[in-house]
């Protein structure tokens, strides 16, 4: 009996292991969102991980969410710089949550000031 309680704990463990390979490793989309940079914070109580949101219109609908994970310097670089910038953000997007990198699925991997509209605004 103990044998097989051992076997049962072993295969559960590594259906938990390749479970959370999957998550971090397996990417859903990729893609770019555009917008204007409203909050990017760096939150949390014990596991503290970057997250902001872009706005990408007028309504509250509109809003794009996403998490930073804490080895992409640049991008945590340029976030904190560009503050209320239009930005463009390259993102791609897990197929779940894991809660010690982000409070989403999607994670910023580049970011660029959308320069045009800044200008034009600054006009």
């Amino acid at each position: 009996m103990r044998k097989f309680f051992l076997k049962f704990l072993g295969i559960l463990l590594l259906i938990f292991v390749a479970y959370v390979c999957f998550l971090y490793f397996a990417s859903y989309s990729d893609g770019v969102r555009a917008g204007r940079l409203v909050k990017f914070s760096h939150k949390g109580v014990i596991v503290k991980t970057w997250e902001g949101e872009i706005s990408q219109g007028v309504s509250d609908a509109q809003v794009f969410i996403f998490s930073v994970e804490p080895g992409e310097r640049q991008a945590i670089a340029d976030l904190n710089r560009l503050q209320g910038k239009f930005v463009k953000l390259h993102y791609f997007e897990r197929f779940g949550k894991l809660f010690w990198l982000g409070d989403t699925k999607y994670f910023v991997t580049k970011v660029e000031e959308d320069s045009s509209i800044n200008q034009y605004l600054n006009d």
